[in-house]
């Protein structure tokens, strides 16, 4: 059964930079082996996209909603975009897939230090993997990866699979859109893809926006028994097609001790829920 997820508490802060930048857009939250949580996000002093050179990081203690995160750093300083981490742990080594196109990859050891690797995506066509990765374990020996990009003209997140994390087979078009879709932004109206698997069905969280502040907020939540295939959509069946709409932006999907979380962000005056942070709430599942 198809359930629907709804924001079930206050925003709280979860973190907010004050010294390598203002305000967090898209990021992404992982435990590492102490137990510890640590965020990295988008960042800049003046919030102009093509400043956003680096990642900030935050790290804060075993309980993710107590908030409190330390700003410890920035990390990925290479002098060029960097949009939108995703990062995994597998073995030890922690994993770094992040925008915009070409797709870049780096790894670390300690979620401080991080070295630069090839990595080959196989298959993808063109402006299919622009930005926003997003990498799940699908089962023991199978990564799947979300990012968006454009279809056609039309925003399009698509889906990659993996058996070792530095190669990456395009399977195919997880999410379409066309032209009789309501957000048609050159650069695909779909961000930030984010899936979690409940009771067999997965659920894909993707911000549509076109940079509005009346759409800035506005994550569509679709739901599929096959992680590959979440249809397309086109506007005219939003009902049919979306579970439920929540008023986040770039949102990650957390679960810590049995509860989930969601986060939101995003740049200053865009009237998001708490001004140059990434915030936290309860998420339920009705």
């Amino acid at each position: 059964m198809i359930k629907k997820p709804k924001i079930g508490s206050e925003w709280n802060v979860l973190f907010k930079p004050e010294i390598y930048g203002n305000y967090v857009n898209d990021h992404s939250i992982i435990k590492d082996v102490q137990g510890k949580w640590n965020l990295f996000g988008i960042t800049s002093k003046t919030g102009n996209p093509s400043d956003e050179r680096y990642f900030v990081h935050g790290i804060s203690a075993t309980k993710l909603f107590a908030g409190n995160m330390k700003e410890v750093g920035k990390v990925i300083d290479t002098g060029t975009c960097a949009w939108a981490p995703g990062v995994i742990e597998s073995d030890n080594k922690y994993y770094m897939y992040y925008g915009p196109s070409p797709t870049k990859l780096a790894i670390s050891t300690d979620l401080k230090e991080w070295m630069g690797y090839e990595i080959n995506l196989i298959g993808n066509p063109p402006l299919s993997c622009h930005r926003d990765h997003f990498v799940m374990k699908l089962n023991d020996y199978t990564w799947i990866m979300y990012v968006s990009g454009i279809k056609d003209g039309y925003g399009a997140i698509s889906c990659l699979v993996s058996n070792d994390l530095l190669n990456w087979r395009f399977v195919q078009y997880a999410l379409t859109s066309s032209e009789n879709a309501p957000l048609k932004p050159a650069w695909g109206a779909f961000e930030s893809p984010c899936v979690v698997k409940l009771d067999n069905i997965y659920y894909l969280f993707v911000t549509y926006t076109d940079c509005n502040i009346k759409n800035y907020q506005n994550t569509l939540v679709f739901a599929s028994e096959n992680s590959y295939d979440f249809g397309n959509y086109t506007g005219d069946n939003h009902n049919d097609m979306v579970v439920t709409t929540i008023p986040v932006h770039a949102g990650e999907i957390i679960k810590d001790d049995d509860s989930y979380y969601i986060t939101t962000c995003g740049w200053n005056n865009m009237d998001i829920p708490i001004e140059g942070a990434v915030s936290v709430a309860k998420l339920d599942w009705i």
